[in-house]
Order: structure tokens, then C-alpha cells, then sequence
């Protein structure tokens, strides 16, 4: 009895998991990298230990994993309304606007030619998550160089702390606006 029960439950709580996500070739080619994609091209490029300092410098590898999915998953977000808002502004509220903002987007979207604002925002907020993505990797790579050049320079910079490695990277990692 104890068994047939505990399958129910997990049956329950992943049937409506399986059934939220789309099979493998019905998913969007627009939609960007993923927040477990990024945190894991993060540690690939940054190595365990720099990744760790940087996202959890007292913690273990999986703190440091949970604090990046944390971190990308809130930008995500940030970068979608973020550009909601760049969409909107961009179609104004002429007619003339509107049109133009169709004739920009509406050929790249479904062919009823009915989602132009959800092409905008998705193309908008992926060019900002790479964005961000790249500026984190090229800062982590700058600061990893710079603390093997000079340890001590590094050191009187960003602190001799666990946390020194995750302030440079703070630091030199935004993106560039354009």
C-alpha cells in the first residue's frame, strides 16, 4: 500500500512537469540560453575555483551552482521587462509606428504575422542576456589574469578575502550599452 501510494504522488508531481515543457522540436529557436546553460559555460570558462569565489565564496560547489541560477534567473527576468518596456516604446502609438514596428518584426514571427511584439521582446531581452553573459566572462578572464600577474596588486584592489575574486569581477563585468 505504502508503495502504490508513494507512486501516485510522484506520478502527480511529474506529470504536470513532463506536460509543461514543449518536446525538443517544438521549442522556439528565439529563446535564449537557459540559467543552467549560462551558469555552466560560467564554470567551464572561470574553472570550480574562480566560479566558486565568485557566487559563493564560503560555500561549496553546489552553493556556488545555486547562487548562479539564483543570479541569472533574476537578470533574465530584468532583461525581459526590460525590454517590454524598449518594445512598446519602439512601436509608439501611430499607426505609422505601428506599421513600421510590424514591417521590422512581424516577418520573423508566426505567419499570421500576430506576434511582433513577442518577437521584439524575445530577440531584445536574448541580445541582453549574451550581452551580460560575455561581460561576466571577459571580466572573469581580465581578473583571473590580473591576480596571476601581480597577487599582491590584486590583493591591495579588491581585498586578500574570499570574496576579492567575485568584487573584480563585480566590477569590471558590466555590459557594454549601446
Amino acid at each position: 500500500m505504502k508503495r502504490l501510494l508513494t507512486l501516485a504522488v510522484l506520478f502527480c508531481l511529474a506529470a504536470p512537469a513532463a506536460l509543461a515543457v514543449p518536446p525538443a522540436g517544438q521549442r522556439s529557436q528565439s529563446t535564449g540560453p537557459s540559467a543552467s546553460q549560462l551558469c555552466k559555460e560560467q564554470r567551464k570558462v572561470m574553472g570550480m575555483a574562480n566560479f566558486r569565489a565568485l557566487y559563493a565564496p564560503a560555500g561549496n560547489p553546489k552553493a556556488a551552482m545555486d547562487a548562479c541560477l539564483t543570479r541569472q534567473v533574476q537578470a533574465t527576468s530584468t532583461d525581459a521587462k526590460n525590454a517590454a518596456k524598449a518594445c512598446k516604446a519602439e512601436r509608439g502609438t501611430t499607426p505609422q509606428s505601428i506599421a513600421a514596428f510590424e514591417a521590422t518584426y512581424a516577418p520573423l514571427s508566426h505567419p499570421n504575422k500576430r506576434n511582433a511584439f513577442g518577437k521584439c521582446v524575445s530577440m531584445k531581452a536574448k541580445e541582453a542576456t549574451v550581452a551580460q553573459q560575455q561581460a561576466t566572462l571577459g571580466a572573469a578572464k581580465k581578473c583571473k589574469a590580473e591576480r596571476q600577474a601581480n597577487a599582491q596588486a590584486f590583493a591591495n584592489s579588491y581585498g586578500s578575502k574570499k570574496n576579492a575574486f567575485g568584487k573584480c569581477v563585480s566590477q569590471n563585468g558590466k555590459p557594454a550599452t549601446s
